[in-house]
């Protein structure tokens, strides 16, 4: 997350994918030399709209060019209260999430960007259905599994590293789908006439996407199995056969997710995601985020440097063991 290696990153990543070609030269019509929709360069998702609608908006669908205003404004004053705040030591035992009067956590606001404005369209939710932005109700099984997970890691919260999550050893995937976290909230995106790939900034996360009418795998893929194809001049990408250990929100590994990339002007894409998995909700849901022309480059993603944590779990887990004995 903290030095720049954007030479390496994507040269890395061109060189596995022979064929790419550079950006065409930007022109009225938006098309690459081979007629397709030009989605490539880097594309900023930034927003403080949130995934699913606020109580406070009940079934108001958008906001007020004045409540806009009024919240991006009020983001602005908290970044800035917070650049100002002197400088406090984390304490021990300590949540790493939250800090006092408000406060961040773990990291400093430096390290944070969330952005600063709502979705152009002025959404109260990125969830546009069901009808009221919020995520569906979850199946009777989805409420024992999660049951169960809790349980679990009540009576073994690190009896090894398999009971820990990917989130410690900075192996999760980003990009399925995206959705405006707290930093690096970039993805580049190149193209040929038979692949789009998509590099996500956070984690590094790459995405194949084949566009030449192949059929699926069944084996299950970390990031899942994913094919394209334009229609109109919308790419729209399926992806299936995820790996167990990836979940799109709580889904199983039987999810479908369908993407929809649509140029909507020079600078903006309109990026469109459904997610079914009846083993999860009791219906499927959809959200719309807009992707922004950017002129930054992508930052490496360094996580896991000098990142001894999986160690510090275990042995403190170990020697909160032999206390009790």
């Amino acid at each position: 997350m903290g030095h720049r290696n954007v030479n390496v990153t994507v040269g890395l990543i061109i060189a596995g994918l022979t064929g790419f070609s550079t950006p065409a030269v930007a022109q009225e019509t938006q098309r690459t030399a081979w007629g397709a929709p030009d989605l490539q360069g880097i594309w900023d998702f930034r927003s403080i709209t949130p995934l699913q609608r606020p109580e406070e908006f009940a079934e108001r669908e958008f906001l007020t060019e004045e409540e806009a205003a009024g919240l991006e404004q009020a983001t602005v004053d908290r970044e800035q209260d917070l650049l100002d705040r002197p400088a406090r030591r984390t304490r021990a035992g300590a949540s790493v999430d939250r800090g006092e009067d408000g406060a961040l956590g773990a990291y400093n606001d430096f390290w944070l960007d969330r952005g600063t404005t709502t979705v152009g369209s002025r959404r109260t939710s990125l969830i546009v259905d069901p009808p009221d932005g919020r995520m569906p109700t979850l199946t009777a099984e989805a409420e024992r599994r999660a049951d169960g997970r809790r349980a679990y890691r009540e009576e073994h919260p690190a009896d090894s590293w398999e009971d820990r999550g990917l989130n410690d050893r900075c192996m999760f995937t980003t990009g399925l789908p995206m959705v405006p976290s707290a930093y690096n909230n970039n993805v580049h995106i190149f193209q040929t006439p038979d692949h789009i790939a998509m590099v996500i900034e956070m984690t590094h996360t790459l995405r194949v996407v084949q566009l030449d009418g192949r059929p699926h795998g069944t084996l299950p893929q970390f990031a899942g199995d994913s094919r394209g194809y334009w229609e109109g001049d919308t790419l729209v990408v399926e992806t299936q056969s995820f790996h167990r250990l990836t979940s799109l929100r709580g889904s199983t590994p039987n999810a479908h997710l369908t993407e929809r990339f649509t140029r909507v002007g020079p600078d903006t894409i309109q990026y469109e995601f459904t997610i079914e998995d009846s083993d999860t909700w009791e219906r499927p849901w959809t959200a719309q985020v807009e992707l922004m022309k950017t002129d930054e480059p992508l930052y490496e993603y360094a996580c896991h440097e000098g990142n001894y944590s999986m160690d510090g779990i275990l042995a403190g887990a170990r020697a909160e063991e032999a206390a009790a004995r």
